[in-house]
């Protein structure tokens, strides 16, 4: 009989061919794949739940990346999390944060996509249309 890592490499393989994935998501599928099935060798009932409860799935350090931020609760990589915290996980980002202590001053969102995103409003002028909404504002 297949060892749980054999098990584990051979369904992560299927889902590969079919699924395009990063280094570090692919790297998280697999930790996941051999953790339940060795609960189930050991005879245990797996719950994802409890799994995903214990640790984080993704470490902080790696979590906050420049082309994506990574789900510490799934491992799936995004622009943004506040949406996917939302939809898939039923959770405000302020309880997210909470749960992995995460402080204020770390972006939700990808260094990139915030880049990319603060110069589309510097080339369209919105700093200057906003500061003079304010001057206006004033008078």
């Amino acid at each position: 009989m297949a060892t749980p890592t054999e098990l584990a490499a051979q369904i992560l393989a299927a889902h590969l061919s079919k699924t395009e994935m990063t280094k570090e998501e692919m790297l998280a599928e697999l930790t996941e794949l051999h953790q339940t099935l060795a609960a189930l060798d050991r005879g245990e009932n797996p719950s994802t739940e409890a799994i995903a409860e214990d640790e984080p799935a993704v470490s902080r350090k790696k979590a906050f990346g420049k082309e994506a931020i990574y789900c510490m609760i799934c491992g799936k990589g995004f622009k943004t999390l506040s949406r996917h915290l939302r939809t898939a996980h039923d959770m405000l980002p302020k309880e997210y944060r909470q749960r992995f202590d995460i402080p204020l001053s770390q972006s939700l969102a990808a260094r990139s996509y915030s880049e990319t995103r603060r110069q589309m409003a510097l080339d369209r002028g919105l700093a200057d249309n906003l500061a003079q909404a304010r001057a206006n504002k004033k008078k």
